[in-house]
Order: structure tokens, then sequence, then C-alpha cells
């Protein structure tokens, strides 16, 4: 197993003093670079959403009234199309302005070649008429957001430099300041020193709710976004699924190249010589009884090495300990191989499957030679047990830290293994220890 402790290419960064204040978020909204980002994504988001609007409702709706004739079918294939086209536009406005990565969704898949294949994929494709939905629903959200984000801020940032752009009304339109009242004979305006810094009083209230409305509004869209043009939950499930699949077929297979390597490199070269040492003591047999009775001491001794290299190659594969006696028993005589005290202790009532268990078994394996190789600790405890539908391992030991799951770790393979199950590895190892390493398994019966 590749080294997994060192130098953490992760650690923590100083930052810039523990006890620094910092602003409140209603302060320092109106004023983020984010904020102005997702302003302009509100204000582009209504010319956008017309657009969209206008080209979904007139494609579809054409489609679908000429779906008395044969036109009608790849009238509202191609109108699905275009959304799915104006959708891919959504998302990279989305990328760009709201900083949110949305993946695309699964091609079109299509029964059989040709335009009606492609025409019938269309149709049928769940992500298609989201896109629709999408084009349809982002219109009247799209009007709200963009009216009230406007409003909030044309009125907040004008009542808030009011002081600065106050001397216009009398010197253009004859009056002292912003009218509040007026009927013909009498007038209030905002023309004193404390109307004036009421109002901009009022204005920065409105400014900094400006701020976190933007912020809300533009949730709303990232649901959108995320919800109804990215890939569906099931076509998430299925990828990720596929990917597990090539992680497990690929462990599999450098799991059989080992073994292999082993028993040629180990236990057959060892039973090769043996016969022809034997083959030899059987040939002095008669001439040198003394000689050949050596060689087959020595064969013998070399016998019970085989069998011990046989003995660890199958521990490797699945220890019989490990069904026959379960987990407990499998990690106490694991932890009494490493070279470091190790605690054991599990906390399970049943046994969970067992495809499941030599997972576990095998993660806390590779960690406690982890622990021997690289930690340099002094002492080290593993814990098992269930919570709800979860089989939780916890590695902990007291050696130099900097333990990383990152590319090029014996950790990243380690935690690959686990994903390939729905698994969970979380390494927790500061510079200069200790290390904590948490696995999560469903649990199976």
């Amino acid at each position: 197993m590749d080294t997994a402790y060192g130098p953490s290419s992760r650690a923590p960064q100083a930052s810039g003093g523990r006890g620094a204040p910092r602003i409140p978020f209603v302060l320092r909204a109106p004023f983020s670079g984010r904020t102005w980002r997702e302003f302009l994504y509100l204000l582009l988001g209504l010319p956008v959403a017309v657009v969209l609007f206008t080209y979904a409702v007139t494609t579809v709706s054409l489609g679908a009234g000429l779906l008395i004739t044969f036109l009608g079918i790849p009238v509202l294939a191609a109108g699905l199309a275009g959304c799915r086209g104006l959708g891919a536009l959504e998302r990279v406005r989305a990328h760009a302005l709201l900083g949110l990565d949305v993946r695309a969704p699964e091609p079109v898949r299509t029964a059989k070649p040709g335009l009606m294949g492609w025409v019938g994929g269309v149709l049928k494709s769940g992500v298609s008429w989201r896109h629709f939905l999408y084009c349809l629903l982002h219109f009247p959200w799209a009007v709200f957001a963009f009216s009230l984000s406007v409003t909030l801020w044309t009125a907040g940032w004008g009542l808030l430099t009011y002081p600065l752009w106050r001397w216009t009304f009398p010197m253009y339109l004859g009056q002292d300041g912003i009218q509040l009242y007026g009927d013909g004979t009498h007038g209030v305006y905002l023309d004193t020193p404390v109307e004036i810094a009421v109002t901009s009083a009022v204005g920065l209230l409105l400014v900094l709710v400006w701020g976190g409305t933007v912020r809300g509004l533009s949730q709303v869209d990232r649901l959108l976004v995320h919800g109804l043009l990215g890939p569906s939950r099931l076509a998430t499930r299925v990828t990720e699924l596929e990917t597990d699949r090539t992680a497990v077929s690929e462990t599999a297979a450098a799991d059989l190249r080992r073994i292999e390597r082993d028993l040629h490199d180990g236990a057959q070269a060892r039973l090769v010589a043996l016969a022809m040492d034997l083959g030899l003591a059987k040939e002095k047999l008669q001439e040198d009884p003394e000689a050949a009775a050596r060689m087959v001491d020595e064969a013998h001794g070399e016998v019970k090495i085989a069998l011990q290299e046989l003995r660890d190659l199958a521990r490797g594969i699945h220890p019989a300990i490990l069904t026959d006696r379960g987990l407990g028993p499998a990690l106490s005589a694991l932890a009494a191989r490493c070279t470091v005290p190790v605690e054991v202790g599990v906390d399970l009532v049943s046994r969970p499957a067992a495809a499941i268990e030599g997972i576990a078994y095998f993660t806390v394996s590779e960690l406690l030679q982890n622990v021997s190789k690289h930690a340099q600790a002094t002492r080290a405890s593993v814990d098992v047990w269930r919570a709800d539908d979860r089989l939780m391992v916890l590695v902990t030991d007291d050696g130099r830290g900097g333990a990383h799951t990152g590319t090029g770790s014996g950790l990243a393979g380690l935690a690959e293994r686990l994903d390939a199950v729905d698994g969970l590895l979380v390494v927790d190892s500061p510079a200069g220890g200790p290390t904590t390493v948490t696995a999560e398994l469903p649990w199976r019966d």
C-alpha cells in the first residue's frame, strides 16, 4: 500500500487571527461582489425568461396544434430539443454569475437510428420535458425577482445618496426636495437636515434589505436550475453505480494480479524447489542415507515456510477466523500482528452481511498497516459499532499525522473501495497528530 502519511497537501492555512471580528452578513451583503453578480443574474433573467417562455410556448403549441397531421410530432420534438439547447445556455449563465456547477443531463437515447428514432427519444426523454417546464416556470419567477430586486435597489441607493443629489430639485424642478405630500396649496418636502438624515437612514435600511433579498432570490434560481436543468436523481445514481462498478472491477483485477504474483514468487517457487530437493534426496537414499536425511529435514523446514506463506496469502483473501467467529475475534487477531499496541472494541449485537464484514476487516487491516509503517505511533485503537443502518469503524493513533486522501495516497484507493458500496471514508489528521480515520459502511444483514 502506498504511503498515506506525510505532509498533507490539505493542511489548513493560517487565517487572519482567530479573534478577528467578523462583519455580520447583513452589513456585508450589499457591498459583496457575489451580491452584485447575483443581482446581474436577476437583471438578465427577465429578458432571458421572455425569450425562453416565448420560444417554448410557441414551438410546443405549434407542435401540439399540428398533431392532427404528421408534421406535429417532429415539430414538437424540435421544440423540445430547442428547450434543451436553451437550458444549456442557462447552465452556462448560472455557472458564470451564480457559481453554480450543474452537470449536463443525460443525452437523448434513441431506440433505433434515423430521424424517427431521434424524435421518439426526444419525446420520451424526461430531460426534454423538464427543460420545457423550466422555460415556463422561470418566466413568472423572473418577473417577480426582477421587479423586487430593482425596486429595492433604486429606492435604497437613491434614498441613501439623497444628500448628494438633492440640489437638483431647487435648480431644475423649483422645489426644495422630495415631496411627501401636496394638495395644490400646501406641500411637505424633505429639505431640513434632520429630514435628509432620516431619508438617508431609510435608504441604508433598504440597501441592507436589498442585499439579503438578492441572495434569497438567487437561491430560488439555483434550485430551479439544479432541479430542472441538471441530470435526474436516477441518472446520477446510474452514473455513480457505473463508476463504482468500474472501481470494483479494477480492484478485483488488482487483487487477482497480487495473488498470482504472490503465488508465483512465493509458495509456488518454494514448492518447486522442495520437489527438486526431495527428488535429490530420493536418489541419495541408497547411496548416502545421512545426506538424504539432512535433505529431507531441510525439505521439512521448507514445507513449514511454504505453509505459512499460504496461510498468509489465504488470510489476505479472506481469513478463516472472520468467517467462523466474526469481526471481533478477527480484528483482535489483526491487532495482535500490528507493531504497536492496539486496543480493539467491537459492539455488535449481530453480524453484518459477509461482504460488508469483509470490507470492514480489510479496511482496518490497511489502516493498521499504515500505522505500523508510516505513522510512528506508540498506540492505536479500533472501535466498531452499528448506528441505525450504518456500520461505523473508527481507527485512531497518536502518530505524527499528515494522513490525507489526496491522489496518489493509499487512503485514496481505500476511499474508492468504500465508495463502491455506498460507504464513506473521513480522515482527520492534522500535522503532528493524532490521526482519526472514520469508515462508514451500509449495514446489510
